[in-house]
């Protein structure tokens, strides 16, 4: 390349200064689908660390107050406790700022939240509120860093799992069964190898994701999140040595489910993570099924069973205007996929460590956020493209009308009942290879030798009445 040619426009940075934005951001869930993982931006960010760090610091010598025979930590009065839950319940982004100039100072993040904390206890402290400025020395005390971030993304995750994913999952999951009620009596020809097949109703349908949500919804919310809180490797080492006399596996277990978390008691420096792996083995089983279901009404709008609401303004393709392409669909599809590889990563990935501890995790821990914002994605698109479905009963109607070849199954079946002989193989002679109209299948059914009722009910069946049990199974989901 020449040395005067320009450097090309897509390569130019942006200014030192400019921030980021939709357009600027290297990931597009903080760009193009920003407002799809806000929700989850206050917990499971760079700031939402910050915060329940400072949260688990806090607590932890809250605990040391109330143990007995820590008489260097007396029991905080109640001022002091409001004092306390305070700094927890009011750090700002800048006080998130301020961590972070102090971890550039110090290159350890945890240590940052450590000083910061005694920086607000010392300065309650020159406000002549003095409790917390005298126990200050008792922040972090026999802790590990471990101990605060284990705990820290244990209720971030949580927190996340509770408040956020599983709503969404449940908004799905109704949305899934309102389709199945409305439609549990809609006959459709169903088809399996994508050839013609028994017929079933389009409700049915839906409530099989339904049910498959629903069972993978509660494996989901079953996950035990699990926290430690026992030191450099898992030993109260450094706890025994100043407190002998304390009972510290049961004071710790006691810290850790205070915090709503289960104890685990058995662990090295790090808590193992095998509950992580647990929880994102269990939602890209959500995701699967989610993946299924958007392919599914992908096919059935192709198929022309259901048409898409058209929205005023919108285009579907840049040069055919008369189509409205099933986006939402295939972008919840891209979107799981790139969900539940990120997840397949961090189960593979977190729960190995070298012997007591390596560094390894915690670049991929930061990653928790990015992989459920592409779950948020996928299934506020979801939500959308479903809410626009309507109904083609004409061309259900009509695809069943041209398919009395799926009537060979409960003719056969009939026969059998009734003694003919090879009634499989000459369902299979007749209808095989040559069309199956209304007519051609009566004519083969009154030339049968079974009773006469049983006849009639057979001449009576059309492909939109041989739905077995279809409605009720929809109906009842």
């Amino acid at each position: 390349m020449p040395t005067d040619s320009p450097i090309p426009a897509t390569d130019r940075s942006p200014p030192a200064d400019h921030a980021v934005s939709e357009l600027t951001a290297l990931s597009p869930v903080d760009g193009r689908y920003a407002r799809h993982g806000a929700p989850l931006r206050n917990l499971l960010s760079e700031y939402g660390l910050i915060r329940h760090r400072v949260l688990v610091e806090i607590r932890w010598l809250e605990a040391l107050s109330k143990c007995e025979d820590i008489t260097e930590v007396p029991p905080f009065s109640d001022a002091a406790l409001v004092d306390l839950h305070a700094i927890a319940d009011e750090i700002s982004a800048a006080d998130a700022m301020h961590i972070k100039q102090i971890e550039s100072r110090t290159n350890h993040d945890v240590k940052a939240v450590e000083y910061f904390l005694r920086e607000r206890c010392e300065a309650l402290g020159n406000d002549g509120r003095s409790e917390l400025a005298s126990a200050s020395a008792f922040l972090h005390f026999a802790c590990t860093s471990e101990d605060i971030n284990n705990l820290s993304y244990a209720l971030m995750l949580l927190r996340a799992r509770d408040d956020v994913l599983l709503p969404i999952m449940d908004q799905l999951i109704e949305t899934a069964r309102a389709l199945a009620h409305a439609n549990a009596a809609r006959p459709m020809l169903a088809r399996t190898h994508g050839q013609n097949a028994s017929p079933t109703t389009l409700g049915k349908e839906m409530a099989v994701f339904a049910d498959r949500l629903m069972h993978q919804r509660e494996q989901i919310k079953n996950v035990r999140i699990l926290g430690k809180m026992n030191g450099a490797v898992g030993n109260y080492n450094a706890h025994l040595s100043a407190y002998p006399d304390v009972n510290w596996p049961l004071v710790c277990q006691g810290f850790v489910e205070g915090l709503g978390l289960e104890f685990n008691a058995y662990t090295t420096q790090i808590e193992p993570h095998d509950f992580i792996a647990e929880l994102f083995h269990c939602v890209m089983r959500f995701n699967t099924v989610m993946l299924d279901f958007s392919r599914d009404c992908w096919s059935y709008i192709s198929l022309g069973y259901f048409s898409q609401r058209a929205i005023a303004g919108e285009v579907g393709s840049s040069t055919m205007p008369h189509k409205i392409n099933p986006i939402d669909f295939e972008n919840a599809e891209g979107n799981l996929g790139i969900a539940n590889a990120l997840m397949n990563h961090l189960s593979n990935k977190l729960p190995v460590s070298r012997l007591q501890r390596d560094l390894s995790d915690s670049t991929v821990l930061r990653n928790l956020g990015v992989a459920f914002a592409h779950c948020l994605v996928a299934y506020q698109s979801m939500l959308k493209g479903l809410s626009k479905l309507e109904v083609n009963a004409v061309r259900l109607a009509q695809d069943l009308d041209s398919a009395w070849e799926v009537l060979a199954e409960p003719v056969q079946t009939v026969m059998r009942r009734h003694g003919l002989a090879d009634a499989y193989e000459q369902l299979k002679d007749f209808t095989r290879g040559r069309p199956v109209t209304e007519q051609s299948l009566h004519e083969f059914i009154n030339s049968l030798d079974m009773p006469p009722d049983v006849r009639k009910r057979l001449l009576e069946l059309t492909p939109a009445l041989y739905i077995g049990y279809a409605r009720r199974l929809a109906e009842e989901i």
